[in-house]
Order: C-alpha cells, then sequence, then structure tokens
C-alpha cells in the first residue's frame, strides 16, 4: 500500500473517530408495557419524528422499557450512564418512575429531561432535571377557574394512590380557598386496579357539586365509568395526564363530557390565529397522524417532542464548550438547558433559569371536553 493511500485512510479513519466522538447519546427510559402503556406507546412513537442530530451533531437514543416500573425506571437509567455513558437522560411515564430518574441523575450529574411532571422541589433539590410537560397547579388552576366560574363549592377526589394522585390533589387543595371550593373526599385507587366501586360509593356518598379525577391515560376511565353507572351528574375533570384516545376507547360513552386540562397541541386547529404555538403545533400533529392515523394526537408524543427540541437547543451551546461523552460536556448541557429562551415547543414557550426548570406559563394550557368521542377545545 502506498504512503498516499495510507495517509489518505489514516485521515478517513481520523474523520470517522472524530465523528464517533461528536455523536451525542440520550438514554430514553419508558413505560411501553404494564398500567402506565397507554402513555409510553405514544411517548415513544415520537421518536420515530425527531430530528437525527442535536446541535447539529449526529445523535443515537437509546430506547428501553420499564414496564411503568419504578425500580425498572431506575436500573435504566443506572444502565445508561454506566454502561452507555449517555450524555443525557430522558423519561419516564408516571411520576414514580420519572422521580427515580432524577434521583439517578442528581448523583451521576447527567441532564435529565423528565417527559412526567415531578413535585414541587426546588432546582437546588434537582439540579439536574428538566421538566418538558406542564406543572400540575398550573394546569389544574384553569380547571379551579371554570368550577368557579360553574358556581361549584364542594369537589370529590378520586385519584391514583401513588405521587402522581399526590400531585393532582395537592394542587386541587391547594387552589380551592383561592377559587371557592372545598375537597371534600381524597379517595384512591391503583392503576392496575380494575374497580373502583367502593371508592365511588364513599364519594357519591359525600355529594360533590364535582368530581376532580387524579389519574391518567386508559386507568383514568375506570373511576369516570363507575362514576356514570352510579348515576352522577356533576361535571367530572380530569388532568393533563388523561388526554389520549386510549381513555375514550375505555371509556367508551362514558367519557362523553369529562373536561381536563391540556397543551395546545391537541387541538391546534382551533388555536387562535396569534397562538405563539400553532405551526409548531400542527406541523407535529399533522406529521404524528400522517404516520400512526388520524385521531392519534395525544400530549404524550408531544413531551417527547418538545424534550428533544430542548436537548436540540442546549447542545448547540454545549457542544461550544466540550465534546459529547464527557463530563465537561454533559455540564455544559446542563447549565444550557438552565438558560433555554422563548423556545417554542408544541406545548408552550420555555423561558428556563436557575429557579425555574420547566418555564412555561399559561400559554401551555387549554381547556379540552370530549364530546361525540373527541376532545374538543372547549369554547
Amino acid at each position: 500500500m502506498s504512503h498516499m493511500r495510507l495517509a489518505a485512510l489514516a485521515l478517513v479513519c481520523s474523520f470517522a473517530a472524530a465523528a464517533a466522538r461528536a455523536e451525542i447519546t440520550v438514554g430514553v427510559s419508558l413505560g411501553t408495557t404494564g398500567p402506565g402503556a397507554s402513555l409510553g406507546v405514544p411517548y415513544k412513537n415520537a421518536f420515530q419524528l425527531v430530528p437525527k442530530t442535536l446541535g447539529g451533531e449526529p445523535v443515537r437514543y437509546i430506547i428501553l422499557d420499564d414496564e411503568s416500573k419504578p425500580d425498572n425506571a431506575a436500573k435504566n437509567a443506572r444502565k445508561f450512564v454506566a454502561e452507555d455513558k449517555v450524555d443525557a437522560m430522558m423519561g419516564s411515564t408516571g411520576v414514580p418512575s420519572a422521580l427515580a430518574m432524577a434521583q439517578v441523575a442528581a448523583e451521576a450529574k447527567t441532564p435529565l429531561i423528565s417527559l412526567t411532571p415531578l413535585p414541587p422541589l426546588p432546582p437546588e433539590r434537582a439540579p439536574w432535571s428538566y421538566i418538558v410537560p406542564q406543572p400540575t397547579e398550573l394546569m389544574m388552576s384553569a380547571v379551579a377557574q371554570h368550577m368557579k366560574s360553574k358556581g361549584i363549592k364542594s369537589v370529590g377526589f378520586i385519584g391514583f394512590s401513588d405521587s402522581w394522585g399526590d400531585l393532582v390533589y395537592n394542587a386541587i387543595g391547594a387552589l380551592a380557598p383561592q377559587y371557592g371550593f372545598k375537597v371534600v373526599t381524597n379517595e384512591r385507587f391503583g392503576r392496575a386496579d380494575t374497580s373502583v366501586t367502593g371508592q365511588v360509593l364513599k364519594l357519591i356518598a359525600a355529594a360533590p357539586d364535582a368530581v376532580v379525577v387524579g389519574g391518567s391515560g386508559s386507568p383514568a376511565a375506570t373511576p369516570q365509568i363507575a362514576l356514570a353507572e352510579r348515576g352522577f351528574k356533576g361535571p367530572i375533570y380530569h388532568n393533563h395526564g388523561t388526554v389520549n384516545l386510549a381513555f375514550i376507547q375505555t371509556a367508551k360513552k362514558a367519557a362523553e363530557g369529562a373536561v381536563a386540562p391540556t397543551g395546545p397541541l391537541i387541538v391546534a386547529e382551533d388555536l387562535p390565529a396569534d397562538s405563539p404555538t400553532k405551526s409548531v403545533s400542527l406541523d407535529f400533529v399533522k406529521r404524528y397522524e400522517a404516520a400512526f392515523g388520524a385521531g392519534t394526537r395525544n400530549a404524550f408524543s408531544g413531551y417527547s417532542y418538545d424534550g428533544v427540541l430542548l436537548l436540540d437547543a442546549a447542545a448547540g451551546v454545549a457542544l461550544k464548550k466540550a465534546k459529547p461523552g464527557t463530563a465537561e460536556f454533559r455540564a455544559a448541557l446542563r447549565d444550557a438547558l438552565e438558560n433555554v429562551k422563548n423556545l417554542i415547543g408544541s406545548h408552550g414557550v420555555y423561558n428556563m433559569t436557575p429557579t425555574n426548570h420547566n418555564g412555561e406559563d399559561e400559554r401551555a394550557r387549554v381547556l379540552v371536553h370530549v364530546v361525540d368521542g373527541h376532545w374538543k377545545l372547549m369554547k
């Protein structure tokens, strides 16, 4: 082999090595099976629609199923850090699982894009975690405003017997004094429970004007169905974890009239022309439904998409300071995430700060209700 060919080969190898070093690796843990699967599958689907680069460099996503179990989410996170040497993590599909990943992220000093709301911890308690979904209190305040407009004075609560149920219950309880209602029950059920008859009987016995359900996805249909079967006539409010097609398919006719706050992408076509997210929401919804079928739009795939947009914005800054695969790059990525400004996603406009690792405001929410088997914007 000539010296010239050897030199050319060496140059090709050096370019290949440089390209390999430049690749950004992201570990993604999602509950694509188990009780959270109706959320986890859309979260995963979105990765077929995201760009192949972050900050202009190639990206590799390692996507693992955690079966909607917090222990498995923590195990996946530890694998990402120890074996895959990821630059960032994303996940998971339930609050308990995301909390487990946030702990690993803090210990390993690896940025986490949380795809579900986390309890309202100050950033110093979770310095490596950035949260895509809207804060629970922001979303439930839209529900509280609607209840006040309807003159509702008493509210029954039924929710998951875990940290997601706690988040919704605490949010609605905190809003109660300001909006003039009292929360009169705190009934709970497991995500995999097939019956909530006992809890609903207690709830109806308390005779509330309205009910708030602290569930998510298809399991949130269980109390919706039970309340309809028992003849409850008041409004039934949900949260942004419930807004998907699986909830309607599971609850069927009992879903009619259910009210929930959600991100604007769910009703992208109905948004005002001056809505800041309209073009991004519309583009994502059209591409998602082209890939997965009419009516399949959901909030959860949008959270994955916006999480990637956040990483893309931050990676462009971090790459100027360090190379992927290093502790320096992970630290630079964390710092860049904390300073993302005016990023327009499918759900809202993100303005991160050292004291706010979500950065969304009222532009990130709308109220929807189920009409003729579809989620529709409440006018």
